[in-house]
């Protein structure tokens, strides 16, 4: 009788133990981008953009983090995607390539359902043929698509939201040079999705960043900017897009956030 009570309990350890380590499992964040698409050097730059911002997390308890190539067919795609928690995207027109494949736009579902965060930047939501648009937007919230999509080069003051983790400490508006999509395509009905930036735009105040906590408990955020590798240099660009992907995660944030770059992380081909 010992004996069994004594197996009980240590199968009811190693139960415990294995539950215990279940919880602390790290969180997987898969960070997508393909080659340059043409745009001159300097801008759309989507692998070097997504080492940055690796960088910026690396110190990020409980988060590993993996950089993938999603080119051409990328048919191991949504086996990739779905070993992941969360996702930031940034591709050539990433609406469209999220709707045109079947198995990835299930795979995003599916991430979406487990509660996976989705981050979204500059023409990972774009779209030029409307049709890529309501499947996008039930996903991340927001999307520039369509023929009649907006978009400027400018120089213009961007204000923060007050009271977000993504714009935490971003307390008062700031100058940069742009490209921002704007007037962009989301379900009227949302009233949970946030504008967490506002761009000066033809004398508007035009959302060009959001956060929205989505009904199935999950999160999605996205930034219409970065179309200028250069940005990232920016301290605002680097505390508010760390810190956005990182709510959607809904991990703590670290006490030491986000981590310090060197000069050669912002270089391209670093």
């Amino acid at each position: 009788m010992f004996v069994r009570h004594s197996l009980i309990a240590l199968s009811f350890c190693l139960f415990s133990f294995a539950a215990i380590a279940a919880d602390k499992a790290p969180q997987q964040l898969l960070l997508l981008s393909q080659k340059p698409d043409g745009h001159p050097a300097a801008t759309h730059e989507y692998e070097p953009g997504q080492k940055v911002l690796a960088k910026l997390l690396r110190d990020v308890p409980q988060l590993e983090i993996s950089l993938v190539r999603a080119d051409g067919d990328w048919t191991d795609g949504p086996a990739i995607i779905d070993k992941a928690d969360h996702c930031v995207l940034f591709v050539s027109e990433g609406a469209k390539w999220v709707n045109n494949d079947p198995a990835r736009r299930h795979a995003f579902r599916r991430m979406a359902e487990r509660k996976g965060g989705l981050s979204v930047f500059h023409w990972g939501m774009g779209t030029r043929e409307a049709a890529h648009i309501d499947t996008f937007v039930q996903l991340f919230g927001a999307c520039h698509g369509g023929p009649d999509r907006k978009y400027k080069f400018l120089e213009t003051t961007v204000t923060p939201a007050a009271d977000h983790p993504a714009t935490a400490g971003l307390t008062k508006p700031f100058t940069i040079k742009e490209e921002f999509y704007y007037a962009l395509k989301r379900d009227p009905g949302n009233k949970d999705l946030i504008p967490l930036l506002t761009a000066r735009i033809d004398d508007n105040d035009e959302m060009v960043s959001w956060a929205w906590t989505r009904p199935d408990g999950g999160r999605s955020f996205g930034f219409s900017g970065l179309h200028y590798h250069n940005n990232w240099q920016r301290p605002e660009y680097q505390s508010f897009l760390a810190q956005g992907v990182l709510w959607t995660t809904q991990l703590p944030q670290p006490k030491s956030f986000p981590a310090t770059l060197a000069v050669e992380d912002l270089e391209l081909g670093k």
